[in-house]
């Protein structure tokens, strides 16, 4: 070939293209044209526990929307595409880990009802706590990375705003069995991280799955009825949680530093009455019916009058998210349940 050298004896160039590379051949004399599959690496994968609840059925949303492989589990409320497991049952969670072998474990199941643990310690322990520590054993033995979520709760709210090192001083036993789950994370699984996250709310399969949404039922209630004027809480979407885990569990993949305590949560400080009444204003609905409550109830079980979190860690991270205004967000996920019919229909079909 006129004008042109080959530095060696056989020279070789690539292009490539979809699924496929064409590999170039030169050698004295003659020119092949080769075609190879290329090899595309594997998509991560994802097992997320609690996945029939709100928080999990965000998180199973967003890692499959960014291209992941995901697994969910579910137990009670196991449906169709996810998998049946007893968290609590060590022998069940050790051959679910064994079979799948995920790179990412988010762990999102837990009895959070701090009312009903009060009643049913035990039962919710076992979750929270021993099954949390079942989990981080068979995660470290399969490599894998658990996010476990944890809670504002395991703060008394005494001096806010707290800090990822800040030191808990729960209230009540869901508290504490959250602060359990996380010395079992870290103590059983090294490289593991824990969320913290105040009061979710989001797109919810009934008003009553969350504490925020279960407030739409005072606000079309035609009676007087008392709200909370006393607690201050950061209502947060469980969307904005879940873009955090796959944010978090994306750079993890890349920073084995990403471990540790995180915080996340909402800025705008709202009581439960407050709440109300912005979703009442919201839907144009009357909210004179609704009256603030500034006195403890002496039965209620305690809560932190404000948990707030300070998520300096993830800001300098850039690993947070701008978190969806309140106003904007609820009404977002209330209207498939107004009266309205017509809008029910919209929202399904």
């Amino acid at each position: 070939m006129p004008g042109f050298e080959f530095p060696v004896s056989e020279t070789e160039a690539e292009m490539s293209c979809a699924g496929a590379e064409l590999r170039i051949i030169f050698s004295p004399g003659r020119v092949q044209l080769v075609q190879e599959e290329a090899m595309v690496p594997a998509a991560p994968s994802v097992l997320v526990t609690g996945a029939t609840g709100l928080l999990g059925r965000a998180v199973l949303r967003e890692f499959q929307s960014s291209g992941w492989l995901v697994s969910g589990t579910g137990y009670r409320r196991a449906r169709p595409r996810l998998l049946r497991c007893d968290l609590t049952d060590e022998d069940a969670v050790r051959a679910l880990m064994q079979q799948l072998k995920p790179d990412v474990v988010v762990h999102c199941a837990a009895e959070r009802r701090p009312d009903v643990m009060e009643r049913h310690t035990e039962a919710a322990v076992n979750l929270n706590v021993h099954a949390t520590s079942t989990l981080a054993k068979e995660a470290a033995v399969c490599g894998a990375f658990l996010l476990y979520i944890s809670t504002d709760y395991v703060f008394d709210g005494r001096n806010p705003p707290y800090g990822e090192d800040d030191s808990p001083n729960p209230l009540n036993v869901y508290g504490r069995s959250k602060v359990e789950g996380e010395r079992e994370t870290l103590r059983h699984c090294p490289g593991a991280a824990v969320l913290r996250v105040p009061v979710l709310f989001g797109e919810v399969e009934s008003v009553t799955e969350s504490a925020v949404t279960s407030l739409w039922l005072d606000v079309q209630n035609v009676s007087e009825v008392s709200l909370d004027h006393r607690l201050q809480r950061f209502p947060t979407d469980a969307r904005d949680v879940a873009t955090v885990c796959r944010k978090l569990a994306q750079r993890q993949r890349q920073d084995p530093s990403i471990k540790g305590i995180f915080h996340f949560s909402a800025k705008e400080q709202m009581t439960k009455y407050e709440m109300a009444v912005a979703m009442a204003t919201a839907f144009n609905l009357p909210s004179n019916h609704l009256i603030p409550l500034t006195e403890q109830l002496a039965a209620a079980t305690p809560r932190p009058i404000n948990s707030q979190l300070n998520c300096c860690r993830l800001e300098q991270l850039n690993l947070s998210v701008e978190p969806r205004a309140f106003t904007a967000a609820i009404t977002d996920c209330l209207w498939p349940f107004t009266p309205d019919k017509r809008w029910r229909q919209t929202v399904f079909h």
